[in-house]
C-alpha cells in the first residue's frame, strides 16, 4: 500500500524574553488571551484581551481538569476555544491585512495563546507566541525593577502638601523631560485623603508593570523628575530598590505660601468638598492620631462649608508635622535644595516653571 504524506505544520515561531517596552512596541498588536479577570489584574503594556475562554469557562475548564483529567478537560474546552476564537477573529480582526504581525500570550506560553497563534498563522498572519507568556514576562519585570533604578539619577520635587509637587510634575510632562510621575501611575495622591473619584487603584503587579514601561522608555544619561514619596502611594507599594534610588536623589524643594497651598488643595480636592459624607468618613479615619475633639472641629468647619479654615487646620496639624517628620529623614537632599517659590496656584504659572526647569542645563 501507497503511503499518503502528511504534511506537518512547521511550529509557530517564539517571542523570546528579555524584552524591552520598545520591543513590544513593534508588534502590530499584543493579544492577551488570557480571561479578562486575568487581565485585568496585570498584562503586557498596550496588550488587548482577547480571551479564548472567558472567567466563567476557564472555571469550567479547571474544575474538570481537577476532576476529571486533562483529556475531559480539553474535550470540553476545545468548542469554547473555538468558539471563541471564531468570534475574535470575526469580529475584532476581520479587517487586518495580510502583513498584520500581532504578538500572542497566556499565562505560561501554552495551549490558549498557542490556540489562538495557531489559527491566526492559518489565515495567514504572521502571528507569534510570546515564549513563557505572562509568567515570564512577570519575573522580568521583578528582576529589571531591582536593578534599572540605578542607571538613573532622580531630580526629586520636595514640599510640604500643597506646595503644588504633582501639579509641578503633571506641567513637566508636557516638556521634553523625563517624568515619573507615581501617583499617577497609582491613581492616588498619596495621603488619606487621596483617593481619586471613579479611579480605584490598580493591582501592584499592574503598577510595577507600569514603572517598568515607565523606566525601559527613559535615557539613562538624562535626569528624572520625580516627586517624594512614601514607601507606599495609597495601598500600593514602590519597589524598594526605586525608592533607595530616589532617596538618594538630588531634591529640589517647592514652597508656597498658606494661601497658595490652600487654594491648591481646595482644587485638588474639589471631589471631597462635593461629597460632605465622602469627606466625613476620610476625617475619621484620623481620629487615632488626632482625638475625638479635633476631629469634631474638623467636622464642624466642613458641616460650615468653612473649607479654608478646614484646609488651613489640617495642614497645620496633621499634614505639615508628618512632612516634617519624614521628609528630612527620609531624603537626605531635601534640607539643602534649591528652593523654587510658588507663588501663583494657577496651571500657567506652574507651566511657566515647568519650562524654566527645562531649559535648565542638564534637564
Amino acid at each position: 500500500m501507497t503511503r499518503v504524506p502528511v504534511a506537518r505544520e512547521r511550529p509557530a515561531p517564539l517571542a523570546k524574553l528579555p524584552l524591552t517596552a520598545s520591543q513590544f512596541a513593534g508588534w502590530d498588536a499584543i493579544l492577551d488571551a488570557r480571561s479578562p479577570a486575568e487581565f485585568a489584574e496585570d498584562h503586557l503594556p498596550g496588550a488587548v484581551n482577547c480571551p479564548v475562554l472567558d472567567d466563567g469557562e476557564r472555571a469550567l475548564v479547571g474544575t474538570a481538569y481537577k476532576v476529571r483529567g486533562s483529556f475531559e478537560a480539553k474535550r470540553l474546552g476545545a468548542p469554547l476555544v473555538a468558539a471563541n476564537i471564531a468570534r475574535i477573529i470575526a469580529g475584532r480582526f476581520a479587517d487586518r491585512p495580510k502583513s498584520w504581525r500581532p504578538l500572542v500570550y497566556c499565562w505560561r506560553g501554552g495551549s490558549r495563546s498557542g490556540a489562538l497563534t495557531h489559527v491566526l498563522r492559518q489565515v495567514g498572519w504572521d502571528a507569534l507566541q510570546l515564549e513563557g507568556g505572562y509568567k515570564a514576562f512577570r519575573r522580568q519585570v521583578a528582576a529589571d525593577l531591582e536593578a534599572m533604578p540605578e542607571r538613573f539619577s532622580f531630580r526629586v520635587v520636595c514640599g510640604a502638601t500643597g506646595s503644588g509637587k504633582s501639579r509641578l510634575l503633571e506641567s513637566l510632562a508636557t516638556m521634553p523631560v523625563q517624568v515619573l510621575d507615581l501617583e499617577l501611575l497609582a491613581a492616588h495622591r498619596g495621603s488619606v485623603l487621596g483617593e481619586l473619584p471613579g479611579a480605584p487603584q490598580p493591582s501592584q503587579k499592574a503598577f510595577e508593570t507600569a514603572i517598568w514601561a515607565a523606566l525601559s522608555s527613559f535615557d539613562p544619561a538624562r535626569p528624572v523628575f520625580v516627586e517624594s514619596e512614601s514607601k507606599k502611594v495609597g495601598n500600593l507599594r514602590v519597589p524598594e530598590a526605586l525608592i533607595a534610588r530616589m532617596r538618594e536623589g538630588s531634591c529640589l524643594r517647592l514652597e508656597a505660601a498658606p494661601g497658595v497651598r490652600v487654594e491648591l488643595l481646595l482644587e485638588d480636592y474639589a471631589h471631597l468638598v462635593a461629597d460632605p459624607p465622602l469627606l466625613r468618613e476620610k476625617l475619621e479615619c484620623l481620629a487615632p492620631l488626632h482625638g475625638r475633639e479635633r476631629i469634631d472641629r474638623w467636622h464642624a468647619l466642613a458641616g460650615a462649608a468653612d473649607w479654608h479654615g478646614l484646609v488651613a487646620d489640617l495642614l497645620e496639624a496633621h499634614y505639615d508635622p508628618a512632612y516634617h517628620r519624614s521628609m528630612f529623614r527620609n531624603y537626605a537632599g531635601a534640607s539643602s535644595a534649591e528652593v523654587l517659590t510658588v507663588r501663583d496656584p494657577s496651571r500657567g504659572a506652574f507651566l511657566a516653571l515647568a519650562h524654566a526647569l527645562a531649559q535648565a542645563p542638564g534637564a
